[in-house]
């Protein structure tokens, strides 16, 4: 059985002038005019011309520059890259497609090239609008760089992302509060919210064994990510997945391709690839395969993803996904009967009841929705979902 075409693009670039002491991503800090970044980028721009002699670029509706720090490269590097995009598939307007940009690299003629070039929107790795905890953080800008970099971007974008981060030591209610209210006042569109997690074997990591460092208060995390929601909310904004909140037409399409089962191309050292039909989903790492899903663990991933987003799933695809990994076959309604997807670990609509109990989803206008409480203890609502279909 052939695969659904290609939604997404993904490019990966690995490179930053320095790594964070919070990063595990397969990044590495490489002199800007090493000969090694522009060995991947030719191989790279290799990768999107085969890519498209596949036919594997011809339905891409979004495309994505991340990394590692995109915009540390270089503009003549971009250019290679964005061209052989736009020679490679249709990089119209309609396309969105994102860079990824740290303050102390973004250019006020980087921005005007890479608009001309099809990029039409930016998002940049701010992380706070405070000098101490970038500090912390090991960040490379400072937050006048930061605010200079979104004023910058505005120059051509009017789509532009600023990410934060919360729960980082050091970091008090008010300098995360008053970080997100500078990316509201600087007139950004979009704002995505990430509590710091400490990945292993990190600095972070190391220097918390060591007692050098407190670990992130999980409640510190909880009430931080609470109060950005209300400033965010009460500036108008909307919080349509977990970690994101953007003004009416500025959600990331990119991102809600991948929480809504989109099957996506990765380009680029460890950048993953999605591919699927309707009997199997696999995604596949450096040439490995890393996930094999059959049918019934595809629905039961698509629950969970979707539960990411703030539409949550619809009655018609939670009565689709029961009649898939129950193996039953019923009518849609807004209610469906938990007789009828009895299985021996439990039924679909089982679980949402349960989750439902503890407070984590709710149903309303034919639609199962995370609560506030669902977000917060996403490990709970993702693991029920997933663990009906292990």
């Amino acid at each position: 059985m052939a695969y659904d075409p290609y939604k997404a693009l993904y490019l990966h670039i690995p490179f930053c002038v320095r790594r964070c002491g919070y990063c595990d991503f397969a990044t590495s800090a490489v002199e800007r005019d090493s000969p090694i970044i522009d060995e991947y980028v030719e191989s790279l721009v290799m990768d999107i011309r085969r890519a498209s002699r596949e036919g594997k670029l011809g339905a891409i509706e979004t495309v994505y520059l991340g990394g590692g720090t995109p915009s540390y490269i270089g503009m003549r590097r971009l250019s290679m890259l964005l061209y052989a995009l736009s020679m490679s598939m249709h990089l119209e307007p309609e396309v969105e497609c994102t860079m990824e940009a740290n303050p102390e690299s973004l250019t006020a003629p980087m921005v005007r090239d890479i608009w001309a070039l099809g990029v039409n929107r930016l998002s940049l790795g701010v992380q706070s609008f405070d000098d101490e905890v970038l500090r912390i953080l090991g960040r490379a800008h400072d937050a006048e760089a930061a605010r200079a970099a979104v004023r910058a971007a505005q120059e051509r974008f009017e789509n532009v992302s600023v990410d934060l981060m919360c729960g980082i030591p050091g970091q008090s209610e008010e300098s995360f509060a008053e970080s997100v209210r500078e990316a509201v006042a600087l007139g950004a569109n979009h704002v995505s919210v990430y509590p710091l997690t400490i990945e292993p074997h990190t600095p972070f990591d190391a220097a918390i064994m060591r007692g050098e460092m407190l670990e992130p208060d999980e409640d510190a995390e909880a009430a931080a990510m609470e109060e950005a929601q209300r400033i965010l909310e009460d500036a108008g904004f909307h919080r349509y997945e977990v970690a994101s909140y953007a003004r009416p037409g500025f959600e990331s399409r990119h991102n809600t391709a991948y929480w809504t089962g989109k099957p996506y191309l990765g380009l680029g050292r460890s950048a993953v690839t999605m591919t699927q039909n309707a009997e199997r989903r696999m995604r596949v790492q450096d040439g490995q395969v890393v996930d094999d899903l059959d049918a019934r663990q595809m629905a039961a991933e698509d629950l969970m993803l979707g539960m990411r987003m703030a539409r949550g799933v619809s009655d018609e695809r939670v009565a689709r996904a029961a009649a898939v990994i129950d193996g039953t076959e019923t009518g849609g309604g807004t209610r469906l009967a938990a007789a009828a997807f009895e299985t021996e670990g439990g039924s679909v609509l089982v679980a949402f009841d349960e989750l439902a109990d503890l407070g984590l989803v709710e149903h309303a206008d034919g639609r199962w929705r995370p609560t506030d409480a669902g977000w917060l203890c996403g490990n709970e609502l993702y693991g029920r979902l997933l663990d009906l279909a292990p």
